[in-house]
C-alpha cells in the first residue's frame, strides 16, 4: 500500500471515516505517520474546546475573585485553589468515577408542566467527559493569570475612566478587560501550550475513546506494541506536537500584536535596538 493509499484509508479514521481495521503486519512509516496524525485531530479538539470555553469562564472567575461580592469571591478562590493544587490526572480519575455513578439512563428534571430527561451517559466518554475536566482545569489556571493581571492594571487608567464618568460595565469593557488581556497575554499563551500537552493524559485516564477512535497517543501506543519499537511512534507524536506548538505560538503572537498595536510603534525605527546586557 502506497502512502497515498494509506492517507486515503486512514487519514480520517479518528473521525470514524475510512478503514476500520488497523494495520497488523508489515507496518510502515507511512502507516504510523498518517494514523498518529489522524489521532492528533482529537488532541486539537480537546485543546480548542477547553481553551475557548475556559477563557470566558476564567474571566468570570478572575473578576469574581478580585472584585466580586463575598458570596462569589470565596467560591471562586476555592475553585481556583482546588484545580491548581491537585494533579490533572487525579482530576480525570475523580471525574470519571463521579460520572459513572450518575444514572446511565439520565436525570429527570421536573419543570412543573413537563419533565425533561437529561442524558448523562456521554459524560463517561472521552470526547465530552475528558473535555469537561480540561475545561475546568485550564479555567482555573487562566483565572489566576487574569487575576494577577487585574491586580497590576495601572490605577491611573481606572481613575481616568472614573473621571470620564464611565459606568461599571463600560469601564470594564473599554479599560479593564483590554488592559488585562495585554498584561496577561504572554502567560496565557503558555497556558494554552501546556493544556495542549496535557491532552495526552486523556489516553491514560479512565475515559474511553469513542468507538475506539483514539487520540495521537492511542495510535502511538498501538504501533509501539505491534512493532516492539517505541522509538518510531513516540518521536512522531513529539514532532506533531512541536509543529502544533509552533502554530499555537504564531496564532497567539498574531493576536498579541493586535492587542498591543498602539504600544509597538518604534518612534526611532531608524535606530538599532540595543540588546539586553548585564555588562
Amino acid at each position: 500500500m502506497s502512502c497515498l493509499d494509506t492517507l486515503s484509508a486512514y487519514g480520517l479514521r479518528a473521525l470514524g471515516m475510512g478503514d476500520r481495521l488497523l494495520p497488523k503486519g508489515d507496518i510502515g512509516l507511512c502507516d504510523q505517520v498518517v494514523l498518529i496524525g489522524s489521532g492528533l485531530i482529537w488532541n486539537v479538539y480537546f485543546a480548542v474546546i477547553a481553551v475557548v470555553f475556559g477563557f470566558f469562564f476564567a474571566v468570570a472567575l478572575a473578576v469574581a475573585k478580585e472584585s466580586g461580592p463575598v458570596w462569589l469571591r470565596y467560591p471562586a478562590r476555592m475553585f481556583i485553589f482546588a484545580f491548581r493544587g491537585s494533579p490533572l490526572f487525579i482530576q480525570f480519575f475523580f471525574a470519571y468515577e463521579l460520572f459513572t455513578q450518575i444514572p446511565r439512563m439520565g436525570v429527570d428534571i421536573p419543570l412543573g408542566f413537563t419533565t425533561v430527561t437529561l442524558q448523562t451517559a456521554w459524560l463517561t466518554k472521552a470526547w465530552l467527559g475528558a473535555t469537561f475536566v480540561l475545561f475546568l482545569n485550564t479555567a482555573a489556571y487562566t483565572a489566576e493569570i487574569f487575576a494577577g493581571a487585574l491586580r497590576t492594571i495601572p490605577r491611573g487608567d481606572i481613575e481616568a475612566a472614573d473621571a470620564f464618568g464611565m459606568g461599571g460595565y463600560k469601564k470594564f469593557r473599554r479599560i479593564i478587560f483590554p488592559t488585562m488581556l495585554r498584561l496577561a497575554w504572554e502567560s496565557y499563551s503558555n497556558e494554552a501550550i501546556f493544556l495542549f500537552h496535557a491532552t495526552t493524559l486523556v489516553f491514560f485516564s479512565g475515559f474511553p475513546a469513542w468507538r475506539r477512535e483514539g487520540d495521537a497517543l492511542y495510535y502511538a501506543n498501538y504501533f509501539a506494541e505491534k512493532t516492539f519499537n517505541p522509538f518510531v511512534a513516540y518521536p512522531i507524536v513529539a514532532v506533531y506536537f512541536i509543529i502544533s506548538v509552533v502554530l499555537i505560538g504564531a496564532v497567539f503572537s498574531y493576536f498579541g500584536r493586535k492587542l498591543n498595536h498602539h504600544v509597538n510603534i518604534d518612534e526611532h525605527a531608524h535606530t538599532p535596538k540595543k540588546r539586553f546586557s548585564l555588562r
